[in-house]
């Protein structure tokens, strides 16, 4: 682990401040991806500016009847809170199913969304990555690849997103709340915060420079029966190669996400018209112009099997 050095905050603002002072600087909370990337030398930030002092650790009800989660409330409290369990049970299901208890315990809602991926490439310095190093190649793309991106991918970056909490966020229209260095906050919806990698694939999201999340909003519950089905190489504890999010209604409609095959939470409004006609009538829209390697290409029809286990449970 290379030198750095560190302080402490009170505010969003002065975290923000502090950021843009510093160039190289990296915001930590519960530091469950941040202090692993360091310890491999991936990430080498210059300073580190502890945010767990702000007092974003709460979760409030919105005028509209929704959620506004605080980007620091943790991964076990989010899911074991009553009012996300009754009326967002994707949210609930996905953390669950996302890390052991020891990491929920630690890892943040804002850090969640933040964390990068698992590539096994990006996690070998040995071998060019473009997300870890822009410009030096892609070695995942040729390589071995069966976990990685069948969709959304570019010829920079086949990396897929690591995380569960994001595809359930995206099923449910989350609203990811900032601020930035000069005070200005904003509020970028989930379907816009993740980037697909096109040329510049070290950009894992749409923040700017100094940019902290503050809080997720979530829109006023949509009802529905909520589901969160995750495919996995061993039972507990892996990263996704396929998860479905899907919250469906009483009469077959419904909202799908899915994980484990691209850059970010992939989600096609325009698929979810064909929810009454079945899971592979769903996947020919949400996965079409699809690129899957040899390796992963049994990604497409698990994408189709998942999602229709899904449909299955709902109808009861």
């Amino acid at each position: 682990m290379k030198p750095f050095t560190y302080e402490r905050v009170n505010s969003p603002g002065q975290a923000a401040q502090a950021a843009a002072r510093t160039p190289g600087s990296k915001f930590i909370a519960g530091g469950t991806n941040l202090l692993d990337l360091m310890k491999l030398q991936i990430e080498a930030p210059r300073h580190l500016i502890d945010v767990n002092d702000l007092g974003l650790d709460k979760i409030e009800k919105t005028g509209d009847g929704g959620l506004r989660i605080g980007a620091l409330v943790s991964n076990t409290d989010l899911a074991a809170d009553k009012r996300v369990r009754k009326d967002y049970a994707v949210l609930s299901r996905a953390l669950l199913a996302g890390a052991s208890g020891q990491l929920r315990n630690k890892a943040t809602t804002a850090g969640n969304l933040l964390q990068r991926t698992r590539c096994p490439y990006f996690y070998d310095t040995n071998q060019p990555c473009n997300k870890r190093s822009p410009g030096s190649g892609c070695a995942a793309i040729g390589g071995y690849s069966r976990q990685l991106a069948v969709i959304g991918s570019s010829d920079a970056c086949i990396a897929t997103h690591p995380s569960d909490m994001a595809v359930a966020m995206r099923v449910l229209d989350a609203t990811v709340e900032t601020v930035n260095p000069a005070g200005a906050t904003r509020g970028i919806p989930i379907a816009q915060f993740h980037r697909l990698p096109g040329d510049t694939p070290h950009l894992d999201t749409v923040l700017g420079r100094g940019e902290l999340i503050t809080a997720v909003t979530l829109p006023k519950p949509i009802g529905g029966q909520h589901f969160y089905h995750k495919t996995r190489d061993r039972a507990s504890y892996a990263f996704a190669l396929v998860s479905v999010a899907a919250v469906i209604q009483k009469d077959g409609s419904g909202r799908v996400a899915i994980g484990g095959v691209a850059h970010k939470p992939w989600r096609v409004e325009a698929a979810e018209a064909n929810m009454k006609q079945g899971a592979k009538a769903v996947t020919g829209t949400l996965l079409a112009g699809a690129r899957p390697t040899q390796d992963n290409s049994f990604k497409l029809p698990l994408v189709e099997r998942t999602l229709a286990s899904v449909m299955h449970e709902a109808r009861g």
